[in-house]
């Protein structure tokens, strides 16, 4: 992790990232999971981090509120879905197809914070020529 303004937007998609690989794992997991018994599907929360590390002030700018995030803050959290919900019998709550569609729009949200990632390290090369 850098430590100057400059890499403040990359700082935040890297926590995005992060967030999205670990969320890849948990519908992994769950896909892995389908014929246990009494397993829970697990998800990743990491939007509402990000608001709260992004909520300072209403009247300041996004640079503002994004040079300002503490990103010990913004990170992924592993929870348990619809713990009192189940599809079976067994217990068990993961709907293979669910899954497959979430792991698809996963990784089209990976594929575009690597890409936004790839976009701001080219333009600090351009800034810097």
């Amino acid at each position: 992790m850098f430590q100057t303004d400059v890499y403040d937007y990359i700082n935040v998609l890297d926590r995005a990232a992060d967030a999205s690989v670990l969320r890849n794992k948990a519908i992994a997991n769950n896909m892995a999971n389908v014929n246990t018994p009494g397993y829970k599907r697990q998800d990743v929360e990491f939007a509402s981090s990000l608001e709260q590390a992004l909520k300072h002030s209403k009247y300041e700018s996004l640079d503002a509120k994004v040079n300002h995030a503490n990103l010990n803050r913004i990170k992924g959290r592993v929870y348990t879905d619809a713990i009192g919900f189940s599809y079976r019998l067994d217990g068990n709550n993961v709907d293979i197809d669910t899954e497959g569609a979430e792991l698809a729009a996963n990784q089209l949200l990976y594929n575009g914070l690597t890409q936004s990632i790839k976009a701001e390290f080219q333009n600090l090369r351009t800034v810097s020529k």
